[in-house]
């Protein structure tokens, strides 16, 4: 059985909205999405803690859900090199293009901007003892990594993602 969602989304570059349609599989838990009238209006999933648990892995809630982090190399797109979009592993929305993609030699899966300017929202973190900038998905506010200002030209910026937070899709 596959159930098609229609999410408005705000914020496109050209000020208007556009429309996108994510088709998915609903037997397959975690691939499964939610209820459009459960996004609101700025296009935030709300979903209760049992509901992302049932609909992610263990892994992908310990690091999409309570912040967690995957060891360094570990990680199935650390040295990924396919052509396509990594999407949200928990709402699908498209993160990143793999043009942005880099060898940063971290470990982790790195890339130097975001798919759009709205696709990921940052914030300060002070957790460790240091001080850091999360980045989140902006549909489901999931943890997905964090930013550094090491990375290459023309943005300077490095987007350090966990590789359980993403899903890769092919470029056809």
């Amino acid at each position: 059985m596959f159930v098609t969602v229609t999410l408005t989304l705000n914020g496109c570059s050209d000020s208007s909205a556009r429309r996108t349609q994510l088709k998915t599989d609903a037997s397959s838990t975690p691939s499964r999405m939610q209820d459009a009238s459960r996004v609101d209006a700025d296009d935030y999933i709300h979903l209760s803690e049992q509901e992302w648990r049932t609909r992610l892995s263990p892994e992908q809630y310990r690091i999409l859900r309570e912040k967690g982090t995957e060891r360094a190399f570990s990680g199935a797109y650390w040295n990924h090199k396919g052509q396509g979009v990594y999407r949200c592993a928990a709402c699908r929305l498209v993160l990143f293009n793999s043009e942005t993609k880099f060898k940063s030699g971290t470990g982790w899966p790195s890339f130097w901007k975001p798919a759009k300017d709205d696709s990921v929202q940052t914030k300060s973190d002070l957790s460790l003892g240091m001080r850091r900038t999360e980045a989140l998905c902006h549909r489901c506010k999931s943890h997905l990594g964090h930013v550094f200002d090491d990375g290459p030209a023309p943005t300077g910026l490095r987007y350090c993602i966990n590789s359980a937070s993403l899903i890769f899709e092919d470029r056809e």
